[in-house]
């Protein structure tokens, strides 16, 4: 990724299948203002199953695809995944403060 321009200020997903029943989706990450130097796109499968609490877990899976002739190193991937761990728990705790938003 190119670093030299900080923070992503916009990114574009494309929706690829909602499962209302089995609270799944599936989107792709297509682009952003931010240059990203290996990877093609970003495939995510996104889960919410009940929890013995009362809540849910949200379970994530994310398939990579690189550019031809790159390869993409274990601690890009790490880098990713704790980027998108910052975002799911902002989002959880705004959910958590203000249940009526989803209610």
């Amino acid at each position: 990724m190119d670093r030299t321009r900080g923070h992503l200020k916009w990114l574009k997903h494309r929706i690829d299948s909602i499962n209302v029943e089995k609270l799944m989706c599936k989107y792709t990450f297509i682009e952003s203002d931010i240059a990203f130097d290996k990877i093609e796109s970003v495939v995510y499968e996104v889960k919410f199953e009940a929890s013995s609490d009362g809540g849910c877990v949200c379970k994530m899976t994310s398939e990579y695809h690189v550019k031809a002739g790159l390869e993409l190193k274990e601690e890009d991937i790490k880098q990713g995944k704790d980027k998108a761990m910052g975002l799911y728990k902002v989002v959880e705790e705004y959910l958590t403060a203000n249940p009526e938003a989803y209610a």
